[in-house]
């Protein structure tokens, strides 16, 4: 008793808490940042892509040039780490690997290969909040709250109106695409998830993925004879060697999972959902693409979801 009086003793607590108070805008600031910067490589990856598979490159030429020179890069903190990897962390990468990795890279294509550029950028990063919220919800019973759902409804709703604009202009949609690239929004929730909890850190598991990929894909790539790289311009290939191999292998995927640990799971992804729209806005001064006005409600309803979903919960 004569402990819990003494004020020097007493001070601790405040002063701790308003250290705490003070780290948390500044997390926030700078998990915003991380999620940003994501989400402009991201919207930005499928326009280059689809620059290239529509000229000389095929989709095996970006995966190999993506998941070929981030292991290559990357490969340093795999091998002089200060904290050395253990095993089960490489099979913990191999596991990332076949969720955010090949299978995801090959999942997307597929959509893009059957539908288009603008559905697979639409569907996938739209759809993996939701699917990240509700995995959390059901097998991690983390509690979302009134305003998240509210959230992921609305963003389901602006997806819903961007699919129906397209299937108006440009004709139906492939279902069999649109299952790919749902499936692929699944397989990134479920890694959002399961990173949140990893002792790797971001720059680890960003190498661990590139590496794994490269195993499993390289040997094929070259046997089978897939290559197209000589059909296309030293520039071109400049081009997605650095995009690919740099800039989504390496600084996206660091870049998300730091926005992952400083936001949470649940809001990190929400805001991801905002790719949709940032490639929808770029179109309109890169491709001279005026959006109708179904795609602009569609927008609202999208940006006003990721408002709601990305709103820090209770617990994060």
């Amino acid at each position: 008793m004569i402990q819990g009086n003494n004020p020097a003793q007493g001070a601790v607590v405040p002063s701790a808490a308003l250290a705490q108070f003070q780290r948390a805008p500044r997390n926030t600031l700078r998990g915003l940042f991380w999620a940003g910067l994501s989400v402009m490589i991201f919207a930005g990856w499928f326009v280059v892509t689809r620059f290239s598979v529509t000229r000389e490159l095929r989709l095996w030429d970006v995966t190999a040039l993506r998941f070929g020179i981030g292991a290559i890069i990357l490969l340093p903190v795999l091998l002089r780490s200060k904290r050395r990897i253990s095993a089960r962390e490489w099979l913990e990468g191999l596991l990332y690997a076949c969720l955010w990795g090949l299978p995801f890279v090959l999942a997307v294509a597929l959509g893009l290969q059957l539908t288009s550029a603008g559905r697979a950028a639409a569907v996938t990063p739209t759809l993996m909040p939701v699917f990240a919220g509700t995995f959390a919800w059901i097998f991690l019973k983390e509690k979302q709250g009134r305003a998240r759902w509210c959230g992921y409804l609305a963003i389901v709703i602006g997806l819903v109106c961007m699919v129906a604009g397209g299937v108006s202009a440009h004709g139906g949609i492939n279902p069999l695409g649109l299952i790919a690239l749902m499936t692929a929004a699944a397989m990134w929730a479920v890694y959002t998830l399961l990173f949140r909890r990893s002792k790797l850190t971001p720059v680890q598991a960003a190498a661990l993925i590139c590496f794994w990929s490269a195993v499993l894909f390289l040997p094929i790539y070259i046997l089978a004879g897939l290559s197209r790289l000589a059909l296309a311009s030293p520039s071109e290939i400049g081009l997605q060697a650095i995009y690919q191999g740099v800039l989504m292998s390496g600084v996206a995927i660091v870049s998300f999972n730091r926005a992952v640990a400083l936001l949470g799971p649940s809001a990190a992804t929400a805001i991801i959902a905002l790719i949709p729209v940032v490639a929808l806005l770029a179109a309109i001064p890169v491709l001279a693409e005026l959006p109708s006005l179904g795609e602009w409600v569609a927008l609202a309803a999208v940006v006003g979801g990721v408002l709601l979903a990305a709103r820090p919960s209770a617990k994060q």
